[in-house]
């Protein structure tokens, strides 16, 4: 017998669904997609910010209400219920993938990163699925320069992306994937 393990025997086992981060990734995701979806139910309904917007924060700052029908930025904007379950399909394929990446991840920012944007999918996901459009109301100005409509999941994603870029330049470019 050999004193020497297989490489096989020597690799680190990594979980598919349930991994060191996953109590932590799965508190932060709902944290978010329970913010977001608070804060539009609120705007939409409690506020009715169709009928009472737009209303102006700040010089730069207005919430305003816009149903994106697309994805990010309003690209691919899906007029038709085939188009809409087709991107609330791939929210969860999507999904499924960052939660079995986050599964497996070994760092603590990697996880918070990989959270956010994983709550920040859900809620956007939600209303496409529920209400048939995502909800955006933060619109942000400076003269003429306008930049798109956003809501609170949408910085989740944004901030999540961040992360994991940050960790990639840090880390050398694979260590998000570790």
């Amino acid at each position: 017998m050999s004193n020497h393990s297989s490489s096989a025997e020597q690799q680190v086992k990594r979980p598919l669904l349930w991994g060191r981060f996953s109590p932590f990734v799965l508190l932060i995701a709902l944290i978010g997609v329970a913010l977001d979806q608070g804060t539009k139910i609120w705007l939409v309904h409690g506020f009715d910010l169709a009928n009472n917007g737009p209303i102006s924060i700040l010089p730069l700052l207005d919430l305003v209400l816009v149903w994106n029908r697309g994805i990010s930025y309003g690209l691919f904007q899906q007029n038709s219920d085939i188009g809409r379950w087709l991107l609330a399909g791939l929210t969860i394929v999507v999904t499924v993938g960052i939660w079995v990446w986050s599964a497996r991840c070994q760092s603590r920012l990697v996880a918070l990163s990989l959270a956010l944007v994983i709550g920040g999918a859900v809620g956007n996901g939600i209303d496409r699925v529920f209400i048939g459009a995502v909800v955006d109301f933060v619109y942000f100005h400076v003269g003429s320069f306008s930049w798109y409509v956003f809501n609170l999941a949408d910085v989740w994603i944004v901030a999540g992306v961040s992360g994991l870029l940050y960790d990639s330049f840090r880390n050398g470019p694979n260590s998000a994937a570790k």
